[in-house]
């Protein structure tokens, strides 16, 4: 393996071991930033893998120019930029779910299915401020963390637990209230 040719030109050339000499040389660099914009270890892995990919094919189609900057520039545009990509999309995914929980027809949608209570539970819900209505959509129907409703409504992630806490504690006041009401009707849906 010669080091004096730079190692982009032997990928390009299609040398033997570049692959791999690619990888020793830049996947600590890509690591690094990979590990800064994903959200855990496992997605880090998979930025990696397909940013060397990605490096290796620009490579191979000869988009790299030494005159225009270094091979570490170039491999670091290349992951920065499919890394700000992968983050616009999570971004857009949980925005994407944020505006579903946020619409009253994600609650109701399978009503006629619904039990009596669960009727109940979403008619009072209904009742709610627009805050805690989503924050308690998203972390009971649709099964978030407190820190992944925090991440997709962009609220602090104190006011989410506040926000789901009292949301709860109203529901059941007011389905306490409701079954008081209803006399003996409203009985199953308290015990």
């Amino acid at each position: 393996m010669s080091t004096a040719e730079p190692l982009l030109d032997r990928v390009a050339a299609g040398g033997e071991d570049s692959a791999e000499a690619l990888l020793d040389r830049y996947g600590g660099l890509v690591w690094s930033l990979a590990r800064r914009f994903c959200a855990d270890r496992t997605e880090a892995e998979d930025a990696v893998q397909e940013i060397m990919v990605e490096v290796w094919k620009s490579v191979r189609q000869g988009r790299y120019d030494a005159s225009k900057g270094s091979e570490t520039t170039f491999v670091a545009t290349i992951a920065r930029r499919r890394l700000i990509d992968r983050l616009r999309r999570r971004r857009l995914k949980t925005s994407e779910l944020a505006m579903d929980v946020a619409s009253p027809k994600a609650a109701s949608a399978p009503a006629d299915e619904l039990t009596e209570e669960s009727r109940a539970a979403c008619e009072v819900l209904e009742r709610l401020s627009e805050a805690q209505q989503t924050a308690i959509r998203m972390a009971v129907l649709h099964g978030l963390t407190h820190e992944e409703v925090a991440e997709a409504t962009g609220m602090p992630l104190g006011t989410v637990k506040t926000h789901i806490r009292r949301g709860l504690i109203k529901m059941r006041e007011m389905l306490v209230a409701a079954g008081s009401q209803a006399g003996t009707a409203g009985k199953g849906a308290l015990s």
